[in-house]
């Protein structure tokens, strides 16, 4: 545990290194959330006020929020490990005596916690310069809006090792990367809100991994699921999500690693 504390620590503090990238973050994620709220404004105009279930308000809360979640969750891909394994490079991981899985999970919480500290912070805080925001009402939704967002952190984690694993077999995965990507934006809440599908669309979109990591997490935060029950029905299906893609990347992990011994890596 000391061991992958200090991996989660140093992830943290190299992350923190990159001041420029982390401003030039900040300001897409604030531009794209306002360029978003506008657009959802109008459509809520259009609407009547109301669409989905969700005011102006509701709507431009959404906005800024999933933009703030960008980078935490790795909603736009972290390819280092794929890297790693196109040059080489893994075998030094597959020799440290630690669990791989577990060495990314722990540099990946480094990250993570950065980014949404200094990249996913100031967005919403400059987004309520602006507009009125849907704020949490009590201390418990705070509460569950935290862990929702741990998970929606961990599913990303799990998913993107996923997808990194696949470079043992193509060798350059930024396709399935891309493509991951591409149907996160859609299914997750990143282009907009699910609960403007129709209702077919909304119950698939649900049902996958992707809003685990970002229409859920926003919900939560808005407080959206307003009962105990319906709340802990959200970090019930993130925490399934997570547990089923860990499985999953364990699973790829050792069919991969029987592949660099077949090969003689």
């Amino acid at each position: 545990m000391r061991l992958l504390w200090e991996v989660a620590r140093r992830s943290f503090r190299r992350w923190s290194t990159y001041r420029m990238a982390t401003a030039a973050g900040v300001v897409t994620n604030t531009v794209f959330g306002y360029l978003r709220a506008y657009i959802l404004i109008a459509v809520a105009v259009a609407g009547g006020g109301r669409v989905g279930g969700w005011d102006e308000a509701t709507l431009v809360t959404f906005s800024f929020l999933t933009q703030g979640l960008i980078a935490g969750t790795g909603a736009m891909g972290e390819p280092e490990l794929a890297e790693r394994v196109r040059t080489g490079d893994v075998v030094v991981d597959l020799y440290r005596p630690v669990d791989i899985q577990a060495w990314w999970l722990a540099s990946w919480v480094g990250r993570s916690v950065f980014n949404l500290l200094a990249r996913g912070v100031p967005p919403v805080l400059l987004g309520a310069v602006v507009f009125d925001l849907v704020l949490p009402p009590d201390a418990a939704t705070w509460a569950a809006f935290v862990a929702s967002v741990a998970l929606a952190s961990g599913v990303g984690f799990a998913l993107r090792f996923c997808t990194n694993l696949t470079a043992f077999w193509l060798l350059d995965n930024r396709g399935v990367d891309q493509l991951i990507t591409l149907v996160l934006g859609f299914f997750g809440g990143l282009l907009l809100p699910v609960v403007l599908f129709p209702a077919w669309l909304e119950e698939l979109a649900r049902s996958l991994p992707f809003a685990a990591m970002v229409q859920y997490p926003a919900e939560v935060f808005m407080g959206r699921h307003d009962t105990f029950s319906g709340t802990l029905g959200v970090l019930a299906a993130q925490a399934g999500w997570l547990a089923v893609l860990i499985v999953g990347g364990r699973m790829l992990l050792g069919a991969a690693t029987r592949k660099v011994v077949i090969q003689g890596g």
